[in-house]
């Protein structure tokens, strides 16, 4: 098979993609730790760390924070327009800009400092405090800057639902729940705390401080109902009836002790690190105190410090990072038994965890053995990890294979119990797919479930065929149903944890490819024919999380590095295993062109820069700029188009 160079964009030579892969896979060796793993930064939006701020304002902690440096970095976020953004040339974000003016001001920036009176300009523009969302009113709430009458009510005895009720705690996403049980705690008290003497921003009430109504937003809806029902929550807490209150604050208190790691983590998140917090602060926990202590420390371990600037990831990805890297490299020709490979291999193999979680509630036939994202999270390890894992340990050898084959057998087990009855898999969790969740008052990131996902699903099949591994052929075929019944009229697949539908597209092609190319040829070959009509002019893809909110923007955007790569795998693990596909002269040219982005757009040190933020946390809500994304995903692309059997050449 010969890939006919494109006639706009001049193909790669086989030197050059060898160069480029060489380049990357130096870079990549020379990132790794001495204990074995890669790490690089997960960069959110900056409320992260207006909320920390806050945090140790309020334990008094702040005076052993480099918070000057933290002031830095707010100021060096923020865009010209005056506001602050949830990803990468949004335009500005409403409560994320709320946040960020907060914390300056609490860090000693005066409102009538130029930077702040532009922000104030963008926030009223926008309709204010009043119109942001519930969590930064809640933070508004405990320095004073808001009142906590226009927060829902989170009554205690929600705690003593039984699992079996049809509603629970359990009926909420791993990262919902981690954040909710202690908010019971916090929103039982509604603590004020004067962090600042005389900390006000009424400035930004759009309406004037003295017409704000503190009330929850309605939806015109019939789920306003839920306000109606959290008025008489209001009302009990004023009568001070609230049932089972003790009982139930009692049961969250034990809850969240029970639930922190050694490391001091709560859910590996730092929505639930300093929910937790604060929840020990309302119940007159000490500073001191061994639980307040690594709590805090723990956040102390997200930090990014820099010679100007400190700020505070939102989670860390060590384990999916190692996962990735060592995938990459073993696809790079390093050798399998590489030493850097088999000091990473043993690392993942010490990761494995193999005591129960959260998930053990629903799933209790299931046993451990899976891997989570971070250093330490063994309440919530997830089934997209795990399999990531799986794979990159096939990949390469180890010292000790028996330990390795038992170590992915465990997982697998592990896997096969997690699937959801819709057939597919979820991130976390098995049937966490209550939709009317997301309706509640305090539910306004629509993120309060974990339900079954394509990339999921397709992550798992494809887990299967490149592992060479099986499971009951009746979950299968449920599995691949699921799959199938998700992908779009155009032949696209929606990406829930990257962004978006190439994401998305790029995994199920893969996974279809691997598993069972010649049964699934009609949909690989629809899903190709909307990854090639929406390749840019350059020759690479990309995509904009915009995407989420108007479908006609579904791979749109400027292209990047990873965007790029993931087209690519998708289309070249299709080429591999669908010969027929060899043949079709537009999808060369388009893999053609997609290399050649990616070679040219190399640096010196065999790196790639992209700016936009192609990771997704929350869709519409919440996104991640993944520093390695950029890096292990090119590389992965450039390594399997370089092993096609007659890899395309040019020469001068």
């Amino acid at each position: 098979m010969v890939i006919a160079p494109s006639p706009s964009i001049p193909c790669p030579s086989t030197e050059q993609v060898r160069q480029a892969i060489a380049a990357s896979r130096d870079f990549l060796l020379s990132e790794q730790y001495p204990d074995g793993y890669w790490w690089s930064e997960l960069e959110s939006n900056v409320t992260i760390t207006a909320e920390v701020v806050i945090l140790h304002k309020i334990w008094g902690t702040a005076a052993q924070r480099p918070l000057e440096k933290a002031k830095n970095y707010l100021l060096q976020q923020q865009r010209d327009h005056g506001g602050w953004e949830l990803y990468y040339g949004d335009g500005g974000e409403l409560s994320t800009s709320v946040e960020a003016y907060t914390a300056l001001r609490i860090l000693g920036v005066p409102a009538t400092d130029p930077a702040l009176v532009k922000a104030k300009n963008f926030i009223v523009g926008r309709g204010g405090i009043s119109k942001s969302r519930i969590f930064t009113k809640m933070h508004l709430a405990l320095i004073g800057c808001y009142d906590w009458r226009g927060t829902p009510s989170i009554p205690p005895w929600v705690m003593l639902l039984p699992n079996n009720f049809f509603f629970n705690i359990y009926e909420m996403s791993s990262w919902a729940r981690s954040s909710t049980v202690p908010l019971m705690i916090v929103c039982d008290q509604k603590p004020v705390y004067n962090i600042a003497q005389g900390l006000r921003v009424d400035e930004l009430y759009a309406e004037g401080i003295e017409n704000v109504q503190y009330k929850l937003p309605e939806s015109g809806t019939i789920w306003d109902i839920f306000i109606g029902l959290d008025s008489l929550f209001k009302l009990q807490e004023q009568a001070q009836v609230v049932p089972f209150r003790e009982q139930g604050l009692a049961l969250a208190e034990k809850w969240i002790l029970e639930r922190q790691e050694v490391s001091g983590d709560w859910g590996g998140i730092i929505p639930a690190m300093l929910n937790s917090l604060l929840a020990l602060k309302v119940l007159g926990y000490d500073l001191h105190d061994p639980y307040v202590q690594r709590g805090i420390a723990a956040i102390d371990n997200f930090a990014v410090e820099t010679e100007d600037s400190y700020s505070i990831q939102a989670c860390v990805s060590p384990v999916w990072d190692t996962a990735w890297v060592v995938r990459a490299l073993a696809e790079a020709d390093l050798g399998k038994d590489h030493p850097a490979l088999v000091k990473a291999g043993q690392w993942l193999l010490d990761k494995q965890i193999l005591t129960y979680g959260d998930w053990q509630i629903k799933n209790p036939q299931g046993k451990p053995g899976a891997w989570a994202f971070e250093f330490d999270n063994n309440f919530y390890p997830d089934i997209d990890d795990t399999c990531v894992v799986m794979m990159a340990l096939q990949g390469i050898t180890l010292p000790d294979e028996d330990r390795k084959q038992g170590a992915i057998n465990k997982a697998l087990q592990w896997v096969v119990t997690m699937q959801c009855k819709t057939g597919g898999w979820a991130a976390f969790d098995i049937d966490n797919d209550q939709d009317w969740l997301n309706e509640l008052p305090y539910g306004d990131l629509k993120a309060m479930i974990d339900p079954s996902t394509a990339d999921i699903t397709a992550r798992v099949i494809e887990m299967l065929g490149a592992c060479d591994l099986t499971m009951d052929s009746r979950r299968l075929e449920q599995g691949l149903a699921y799959l199938l019944q998700e992908q779009e009229q155009d032949g696209s697949w929606f990406g829930r944890w990257g962004v978006n539908y190439l994401y998305g597209t790029s995994g199920a092609l893969s996974a279809l490819a691997i598993y069972d190319a010649q049964r699934f040829a009609p949909q690989i070959k629809t899903a190709i024919a909307w990854l090639l009509s929406c390749q840019n002019a350059d020759g690479g893809w990309g995509e904009t999380c915009e995407s989420y909110k108007n479908k006609q923007l579904k791979g749109k955007g400027n292209s990047t590095a990873s965007q790029t790569a993931w087209a690519l795998i998708g289309l070249l693990d299709a080429l591999k295993h669908l010969p027929s596909l060899e043949q079709d002269a537009k999808l060369t040219t388009a893999i053609e062109g997609g290399v050649a982005f990616l070679v040219q757009g190399q640096t010196a040190k065999g790196t790639w820069e992209e700016a936009e933020f192609t990771g997704t946390g929350f869709p519409c809500h919440f996104y991640i700029r993944y520093h390695y994304y950029r890096q292990y995903f090119p590389l992965i692309a450039l390594a399997r188009y370089s092993h096609l059997p007659t890899p395309a050449e040019t020469l001068g």
